[in-house]
Protein backbone atom coordinates (compact mmCIF):
# COMPACT_ATOMS: atom_id res chain seq x y z
CA UNK A 1 0.00 0.00 0.00
CA UNK A 2 1.35 3.42 -1.00
CA UNK A 3 1.98 5.89 1.84
CA UNK A 4 1.71 8.88 -0.49
CA UNK A 5 -1.57 10.83 -0.59
CA UNK A 6 -3.75 9.54 -3.42
CA UNK A 7 -4.03 11.95 -6.34
CA UNK A 8 -6.59 11.34 -9.09
CA UNK A 9 -6.26 13.51 -12.21
CA UNK A 10 -9.32 13.85 -14.44
CA UNK A 11 -9.42 15.77 -17.72
CA UNK A 12 -12.14 16.14 -20.30
CA UNK A 13 -14.12 18.45 -22.58
CA UNK A 14 -16.97 20.71 -21.46
CA UNK A 15 -20.12 18.83 -20.51
CA UNK A 16 -18.34 15.51 -20.01
CA UNK A 17 -19.40 15.37 -16.37
CA UNK A 18 -15.96 16.08 -14.89
CA UNK A 19 -17.11 18.24 -12.01
CA UNK A 20 -20.06 16.22 -10.70
CA UNK A 21 -18.23 12.93 -11.16
CA UNK A 22 -14.98 14.14 -9.58
CA UNK A 23 -16.79 15.64 -6.61
CA UNK A 24 -18.64 12.39 -5.89
CA UNK A 25 -15.46 10.33 -6.27
CA UNK A 26 -13.80 12.59 -3.69
CA UNK A 27 -16.74 12.13 -1.32
CA UNK A 28 -16.66 8.34 -1.56
CA UNK A 29 -12.90 8.17 -1.06
CA UNK A 30 -12.80 10.77 1.70
CA UNK A 31 -10.27 13.00 -0.05
CA UNK A 32 -10.12 16.56 -1.36
CA UNK A 33 -11.64 17.91 -4.57
CA UNK A 34 -10.16 20.63 -6.78
CA UNK A 35 -12.07 22.22 -9.65
CA UNK A 36 -9.25 23.90 -11.58
CA UNK A 37 -11.70 25.41 -14.06
CA UNK A 38 -13.17 27.44 -11.21
CA UNK A 39 -9.77 29.06 -10.74
CA UNK A 40 -9.73 30.25 -14.36
CA UNK A 41 -13.23 31.61 -13.88
CA UNK A 42 -12.27 33.35 -10.63
CA UNK A 43 -9.43 35.13 -12.41
CA UNK A 44 -11.90 36.10 -15.13
CA UNK A 45 -14.02 37.83 -12.49
CA UNK A 46 -10.91 39.62 -11.24
CA UNK A 47 -9.85 41.01 -14.61
CA UNK A 48 -13.40 42.00 -15.55
CA UNK A 49 -13.87 43.80 -12.23
CA UNK A 50 -10.63 45.71 -12.77
CA UNK A 51 -11.78 47.00 -16.15
CA UNK A 52 -9.06 45.19 -18.08
CA UNK A 53 -9.85 44.42 -21.72
CA UNK A 54 -9.94 40.73 -22.58
CA UNK A 55 -7.89 41.60 -25.68
CA UNK A 56 -4.99 42.94 -23.60
CA UNK A 57 -3.12 39.69 -22.93
CA UNK A 58 -0.42 41.30 -20.79
CA UNK A 59 -2.97 43.05 -18.58
CA UNK A 60 -4.99 39.84 -18.19
CA UNK A 61 -1.80 38.00 -17.19
CA UNK A 62 -0.97 40.74 -14.69
CA UNK A 63 -4.48 40.55 -13.21
CA UNK A 64 -4.01 36.79 -12.87
CA UNK A 65 -0.71 37.14 -11.00
CA UNK A 66 -2.21 39.74 -8.67
CA UNK A 67 -5.47 37.88 -7.97
CA UNK A 68 -5.78 36.26 -4.54
CA UNK A 69 -7.69 33.03 -5.13
CA UNK A 70 -9.07 30.95 -2.27
CA UNK A 71 -10.90 27.75 -3.11
CA UNK A 72 -12.37 25.03 -0.93
CA UNK A 73 -11.10 21.47 -1.30
CA UNK A 74 -14.10 20.08 0.60
CA UNK A 75 -16.59 18.45 -1.81
CA UNK A 76 -19.38 19.03 0.72
CA UNK A 77 -18.56 22.68 1.44
CA UNK A 78 -17.53 24.12 -1.91
CA UNK A 79 -16.78 27.83 -2.32
CA UNK A 80 -14.53 30.10 -4.36
CA UNK A 81 -13.24 33.54 -3.38
CA UNK A 82 -11.19 36.05 -5.32
CA UNK A 83 -9.58 39.01 -3.59
CA UNK A 84 -11.62 38.19 -0.49
CA UNK A 85 -14.99 38.20 -2.27
CA UNK A 86 -17.18 35.10 -2.55
CA UNK A 87 -17.70 34.40 -6.26
CA UNK A 88 -18.95 30.82 -5.99
CA UNK A 89 -22.10 31.55 -7.97
CA UNK A 90 -20.83 34.45 -10.05
CA UNK A 91 -18.18 32.33 -11.79
CA UNK A 92 -21.01 30.37 -13.48
CA UNK A 93 -22.63 33.50 -14.92
CA UNK A 94 -22.89 34.15 -18.64
CA UNK A 95 -20.54 37.12 -18.37
CA UNK A 96 -17.78 34.96 -16.94
CA UNK A 97 -18.42 32.02 -19.27
CA UNK A 98 -18.16 34.30 -22.31
CA UNK A 99 -14.83 35.80 -21.19
CA UNK A 100 -13.05 32.87 -19.50
CA UNK A 101 -11.16 31.95 -22.67
CA UNK A 102 -9.14 35.18 -22.31
CA UNK A 103 -7.54 33.49 -19.29
CA UNK A 104 -7.53 29.85 -20.38
CA UNK A 105 -5.85 30.60 -23.73
CA UNK A 106 -3.23 32.92 -22.23
CA UNK A 107 0.03 30.96 -21.67
CA UNK A 108 1.20 33.28 -18.88
CA UNK A 109 -2.10 32.89 -17.02
CA UNK A 110 -1.97 29.12 -17.39
CA UNK A 111 1.60 28.95 -16.07
CA UNK A 112 0.67 30.94 -12.97
CA UNK A 113 -2.46 28.91 -12.27
CA UNK A 114 -0.71 25.56 -12.84
CA UNK A 115 1.78 26.48 -10.12
CA UNK A 116 -1.06 27.30 -7.73
CA UNK A 117 -2.97 24.15 -8.63
CA UNK A 118 -0.01 21.91 -7.85
CA UNK A 119 0.40 23.60 -4.48
CA UNK A 120 -3.29 23.13 -3.66
CA UNK A 121 -3.24 19.44 -4.60
CA UNK A 122 -0.16 18.88 -2.44
CA UNK A 123 -1.71 20.78 0.47
CA UNK A 124 -4.33 18.11 1.21
CA UNK A 125 -2.78 15.27 3.21
CA UNK A 126 -5.82 13.07 2.54
CA UNK A 127 -5.23 13.13 -1.21
CA UNK A 128 -7.15 14.94 -3.93
CA UNK A 129 -9.29 14.51 -7.03
CA UNK A 130 -8.30 17.31 -9.41
CA UNK A 131 -10.23 17.95 -12.60
CA UNK A 132 -9.70 20.22 -15.57
CA UNK A 133 -8.14 20.25 -19.02
CA UNK A 134 -4.46 19.51 -18.43
CA UNK A 135 -4.27 17.79 -15.05
CA UNK A 136 -3.15 14.42 -16.46
CA UNK A 137 -0.48 15.93 -18.69
CA UNK A 138 0.75 19.22 -17.19
CA UNK A 139 -0.48 19.90 -13.67
CA UNK A 140 -0.03 16.43 -12.16
CA UNK A 141 1.26 13.86 -14.68
CA UNK A 142 2.53 11.69 -11.79
CA UNK A 143 -0.97 11.19 -10.34
CA UNK A 144 -1.69 7.61 -9.26
CA UNK A 145 -4.84 7.56 -11.40
CA UNK A 146 -5.11 9.55 -14.63
CA UNK A 147 -8.37 9.62 -16.56
CA UNK A 148 -9.69 11.32 -19.68
CA UNK A 149 -13.45 11.55 -19.17
CA UNK A 150 -15.43 12.01 -22.36
CA UNK A 151 -18.85 11.58 -23.92
CA UNK A 152 -20.52 12.10 -27.28
CA UNK A 153 -21.24 15.64 -28.42
CA UNK A 154 -25.00 15.12 -28.04
CA UNK A 155 -24.58 13.75 -24.51
CA UNK A 156 -22.36 16.66 -23.49
CA UNK A 157 -24.79 19.24 -24.83
CA UNK A 158 -27.69 17.52 -23.06
CA UNK A 159 -25.80 17.49 -19.76
CA UNK A 160 -24.90 21.14 -20.03
CA UNK A 161 -28.53 21.92 -20.87
CA UNK A 162 -29.44 20.27 -17.58
CA UNK A 163 -26.99 22.59 -15.80
CA UNK A 164 -28.10 25.88 -17.36
CA UNK A 165 -31.81 25.24 -17.94
CA UNK A 166 -33.91 26.74 -20.70
CA UNK A 167 -32.61 30.30 -20.30
CA UNK A 168 -29.76 29.73 -22.77
CA UNK A 169 -30.56 29.26 -26.47
CA UNK A 170 -29.47 26.11 -28.28
CA UNK A 171 -27.09 28.15 -30.44
CA UNK A 172 -25.49 29.85 -27.45
CA UNK A 173 -25.21 26.55 -25.61
CA UNK A 174 -23.32 24.98 -28.51
CA UNK A 175 -21.07 28.02 -28.64
CA UNK A 176 -20.31 27.81 -24.91
CA UNK A 177 -19.54 24.09 -24.99
CA UNK A 178 -17.95 23.42 -28.38
CA UNK A 179 -16.19 26.72 -29.05
CA UNK A 180 -14.79 26.72 -25.53
CA UNK A 181 -13.28 23.31 -26.23
CA UNK A 182 -11.89 24.53 -29.55
CA UNK A 183 -10.26 27.57 -27.93
CA UNK A 184 -8.69 25.63 -25.07
CA UNK A 185 -7.45 22.83 -27.34
CA UNK A 186 -5.08 25.29 -29.02
CA UNK A 187 -2.92 25.13 -25.89
CA UNK A 188 -3.68 21.78 -24.26
CA UNK A 189 -4.69 18.34 -25.54
CA UNK A 190 -7.75 16.95 -23.79
CA UNK A 191 -9.50 15.11 -26.62
CA UNK A 192 -7.14 12.12 -26.79
CA UNK A 193 -5.58 10.34 -23.81
CA UNK A 194 -1.83 10.67 -23.32
CA UNK A 195 0.27 7.59 -22.59
CA UNK A 196 -0.81 6.02 -19.31
CA UNK A 197 -4.13 7.88 -19.20
CA UNK A 198 -7.32 5.81 -19.00
CA UNK A 199 -10.07 6.78 -21.46
CA UNK A 200 -13.52 6.63 -19.86
CA UNK A 201 -16.42 7.27 -22.25
CA UNK A 202 -19.51 7.96 -20.16
CA UNK A 203 -21.98 8.37 -23.03
CA UNK A 204 -23.82 5.17 -22.12
CA UNK A 205 -22.90 5.01 -18.44
CA UNK A 206 -25.07 6.11 -15.56
CA UNK A 207 -23.61 8.62 -13.13
CA UNK A 208 -23.13 5.91 -10.50
CA UNK A 209 -21.43 3.60 -13.00
CA UNK A 210 -18.93 6.31 -13.96
CA UNK A 211 -18.19 7.14 -10.33
CA UNK A 212 -17.86 3.49 -9.32
CA UNK A 213 -15.44 2.82 -12.18
CA UNK A 214 -13.12 5.58 -11.03
CA UNK A 215 -13.40 4.60 -7.37
CA UNK A 216 -12.40 1.04 -8.30
CA UNK A 217 -9.32 2.36 -10.13
CA UNK A 218 -8.44 4.44 -7.08
CA UNK A 219 -8.83 1.54 -4.66
CA UNK A 220 -6.56 -0.57 -6.85
CA UNK A 221 -3.96 2.21 -6.92
CA UNK A 222 -4.13 2.45 -3.12
CA UNK A 223 -3.53 -1.27 -2.59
Amino acid sequence: MSSKPLVIAIDGPAGSGKSTTSKEVARRLGIGYLDTGAMYRAVTVAFLDSGVSRDDADAVARATREAAIDISLDPDDYWVKVNGRDVTHEIRSGRVTENASAVSTNPDCRADLVRRQRALIDSDARGCVAEGRDITTVVYPDAAVRILLTASEDARLARRRGDVGASVSAEKLRDQVLNRDKADSKLVEFTRPADGVHLLDTTNLTFDEAVSTIVAMAEEARS
